[in-house]
């Protein structure tokens, strides 16, 4: 037991330092070459109109704050397991603390990559693209192409090489699926995926995902899947060195590559600790994920409102932004989205206990 905690927490603490050794490096850098957008604002939102209220509450945060800051968490991700990894070569008796493993954290690892890679270049394109398809960063539509075929690759890898095809649901037994667990899985990423909207003010996306991934660690640990444990417990210390430098005034924002990133991975790990690991991991994510979820109906809830009623029901979208738009200061709407991440990801966990 005693090395079991040494595995899961030893990588928190080692993925914090090492985000917090090389911020300098990517800040360096980040200044250097000016890597944050030139207009302030979105100028048309997912309706395709104009979004004053947005542009308003933005005209001084949007310019001369880097983005990119994502690097920082799936860099000492990347670094922590590469060096816990290859650590025992050196040292073998550090060996038990090695959680890279097929069985469990490939494919949220692979996940994490994809995500990072496709979101570091639609950063780029937010930052240095020009003309009309490419200034304000890759496509919805490509980057939701991306999410959907990384999901049906793991999905079909689910399916056909870890033989499953149902999810746990709470109270209730397996649900099997058969072939439709390939197109579940998918919708599932995608849902995911849309929640990165939350990803808009100092602090607020980080610490929301710091409780996420911490209750799947938990959850994981329970279950007796070490590994992911120990992984989830990596990403949040890249997300806490993260929040260090986050924290307002913010050094640099997280942006696409580190919130596609999370999102896409955050898919994974709920399949992974469900019924391959005798739990309930999807059942689980819309409690766990709650303020997620919240921003994707809310979203949606907006959307469909303009089109059908041809009116809002929020006064802007996502939601964080309407708490906003009421007069809440910014660091206020992120502590209170802290405090419900936080009771949320609690309730997560007791639930598979």
């Amino acid at each position: 037991m005693e090395l079991t905690l040494v595995k899961v927490f030893l990588p928190t603490a080692l993925a914090f330092l090492v985000g917090v050794a090389i911020t300098p490096l990517v800040s360096h850098y980040l200044y250097k070459y000016k890597a944050w957008k030139k207009k302030s604002g979105k100028g048309n939102g997912y309706g395709g109109g104009a979004t004053p209220i947005f542009d308003r509450l933005h005209v001084t945060r949007d310019t001369n704050t880097p983005r990119l800051g994502g690097i920082v968490i799936w860099g000492s991700v990347l670094l922590t397991i590469l060096l816990i990894a290859y650590l025992p070569l050196i040292f073998p008796t550090l060996e038990g603390l090695n959680y890279l493993s097929r069985s469990q954290t490939w494919l949220p690892l692979f996940a994490l990559c994809i995500g990072a890679f496709v979101g570091f270049i639609d950063d780029l394109l937010t930052i240095r693209g020009s003309g009309k398809h490419f200034a304000g960063g890759l496509p919805l539509s490509q980057r939701l192409l991306v999410v959907g075929v990384t999901a049906i690759i793991a999905g079909l890898w689910f399916y056909l090489k870890l033989d499953v095809d149902s999810v746990s649901l709470l109270g209730w037994g397996e649900l099997w699926l058969g072939y439709w667990f390939v197109p579940f899985f998918v919708f599932v990423a995608i849902c995911v995926y849309m929640s990165s909207v939350i990803d808009g003010l100092d602090g607020l996306s980080g610490g929301v995902f710091l409780f996420i991934f911490a209750a799947y660690s938990a959850i994981a640990l329970l279950q007796g899947q070490n590994d992911i444990a120990a992984f989830c417990a990596t990403v949040v210390g890249g997300i806490l060195a993260f929040l260090w430098f986050n924290i307002p005034p913010a050094r640099f924002y997280m942006s696409e590559t580190g919130i596609v990133a999370l999102t896409l991975c955050l898919t994974m790990v709920a399949f992974m600790t469900d019924t391959l690991g005798e739990g309930k991991g999807v059942s689980v994510l819309p409690i766990v994920g709650f303020l997620l979820v919240a921003t994707v109906v809310a979203n949606t809830a907006q959307i469909l409102s303009k089109k059908i009623l041809g009116r809002k029901l929020l006064l802007i979208a996502p939601l964080h932004h309407h708490f906003e738009a009421l007069g809440w200061p910014a660091y206020k709407v992120t502590m209170r989205y802290w405090v419900l991440g936080f009771i949320f990801a609690v309730i997560g966990v007791l639930l598979v206990i």
